[in-house]
This record gives C-alpha cells, structure tokens and sequence, in this order.
C-alpha cells in the first residue's frame, strides 16, 4: 500500500488505488511461482519441523508441559478431530519410534526450511527492486540463521504455553480450563512472536540494507492477517474438507497444506511490497520537501 504519510500517522488510510496495485501485484505470474514454491517446501517441512520440536521437549527438556503445548498449538490451527488427531496420533507414534535424536527430522528440517527461504528472498528482492540475489551457498547460509532464529521463537512460545499450563494445575484448577486457558495464553504469545517472526525476515532476508522504520506497522498488519486468514480457515473447514475428500481423497490433508500455505505466503508477499512502496513514496515525499526547502 502506498501511504501519504508514514502508515499509522493521523490515522491515514489506503486509497482504493493502493488496494488495486496489490491486488495486480498478487495476481501476477512471478507472485504465484513464488507462493507455490514456498507452499510445496512448507508442506515438505510441517512434518520434520514437529518432529524436532516434540523430540527436543521430550528428550532433552524432558518437559512433558511442554510437550502438550506442542499438541494444543497443533489443535489451534487444525481442531477438526480427525485431521488434528490423526497429526498428533503420528506426531506421538514416530517420535517414539524413532527415540531422542532425530538426525534424519533435522537434515529434512534444514533442507525444506531452507528451500521456503530461497524463493522468499527473490520474492523480497523483486519486490524491494534488488536487482542481484544471493548466491546460492550465501541464501543458504541466511535461511539457517533465520531457521534457528524463527525456531527459537516457536519454541518460546511453546515454553509460555507450558509455564502457564503448569502454573493452573499447581493452582488445582479442572483439567477443562486448563486447557482452555492454555489455548487462550498460545493465542496472545503467538501473534506477537508471529509479528517478530515476520519483521526479522522482512529485514535479514532481502539482499541489501532495508530500513526497518517502514517494516515494523507492515509485520503486524502482517501477524494480523495471517491470524485472521488461520481463523478464516477454521469457520470454513468442514466446508472445505467436504469438498477436498470429495476431490482429493486420501490427499486431503496434503492438499490443505499446500492451500494453506499458499494463501499465507501470498499475504507475506503483498506484506513485501506494501513495505517497498510506502518507503518508496516516503522517499518522494522528503525529496519533494527537501527540493521546496531549496526552492
């Protein structure tokens, strides 16, 4: 969105031109190769990326709160019984299997993490009118930082969760709002943990020096949106999955995965180019005003 003013100054809003730019710049080829792309690597990396994150807390935590804090983040973004069942039945049944370290889950990890990355930062890139990416060892080298980074935040999250959950039970409280009430403190440590999640790739990821001033309003419409998508996506589920298993079949969940993915890749792209072009038009502003002052 192109912004008169810096966003959130005197309550400035987008024009209905602003909105039509991004809704040309979503509907263009590139966007969508990017989007998909980024859907196919997190479909690949759902799997491995809960699979580290159970055997960490079971294995080297040995932090069974935690642990559940895994499961109920899992049920807010999937809390149809049988698709978030059937997630946390095999989540439970390969980390047993497999025992404490799980080298196969963090290589898989790494890789698929940082294939989401890659068609990211030339996304970013474009977006930010970078003319040059990175070289392939060079992204490479970036994704991992941010794989640990995002990582480390995820699990942050989790441990709030978990403190919180282990807190009501010391309070004696019922095993129902216990997990009510865990569900709710996930939602309010989530979407802030969401919004530096997505600041940190809008910042790192492109190949140059980005200002931060114009990232920070642009990743909590972001965090915002993504959390109104995920619950988009929660009132229409039954909906969907109907028409999905009546399409797909055994591929429903997959295939929910990729949709997902897609959609949320495609609002953290327009994020991109809302961040570019509002400190595009705040460049021409002080240009203008500088060439008046001259004047």
């Amino acid at each position: 969105m192109i912004f008169s003013r810096h966003p959130f100054q005197s309550g400035v809003l987008p024009r209905a031109s602003d909105w039509r730019r991004t809704l040309r710049y979503l509907f263009e080829t590139e966007v969508h190769v990017y989007a998909f792309s980024m859907a196919a690597n997190i479909l690949l990396s759902f799997f491995p990326f809960f699979i580290v994150m159970i055997s960490i807390c079971r294995y080297l935590l040995q932090w069974g709160s935690a642990e559940q804090a895994i499961y109920i983040a899992i049920g807010d973004y999937f809390p149809d019984d049988r698709f978030g069942d059937f997630i946390i039945r095999n989540l439970k049944v390969v980390v047993a299997q497999r025992g404490p370290f799980q080298v196969m889950s963090v290589l898989l990890l790494l890789f698929t993490a940082n294939g989401i990355f890659e068609p990211l930062e030339v996304a970013l890139n474009r977006a930010w009118g970078i003319t040059k990416n990175r070289s392939y060892l060079r992204n490479q080298m970036v994704s991992l930082g941010l794989i640990f980074a995002c990582g480390g935040l995820a699990l942050l999250s989790t441990v709030l969760t978990a403190v919180n959950q282990e807190l009501l039970i010391k309070l004696g409280l019922a095993s129902e709002a216990t997990a009510f009430v865990g569900a709710m403190v996930f939602k309010l440590a989530a979407v802030p943990i969401s919004i530096l999640m997505l600041f940190l790739i809008y910042w790192i990821l492109p190949n140059a020096k980005i200002p931060w001033t114009p990232l920070l309003p642009v990743s909590l419409l972001v965090g915002v949106a993504l959390e109104v998508l995920k619950n988009v996506n929660l009132w229409t589920w039954p909906w969907l999955r109907a028409k999905l298993t009546h399409e797909y079949g055994p591929f429903v969940y997959s295939v929910t995965i990729i949709l997902w993915g897609f959609l949320a890749s495609m609002v953290v792209l327009a994020g991109a180019e809302w961040a570019a072009r509002s400190r595009e038009a705040s460049a021409r502003a002080e240009g203008l005003q500088t060439a008046g002052a001259v004047d």
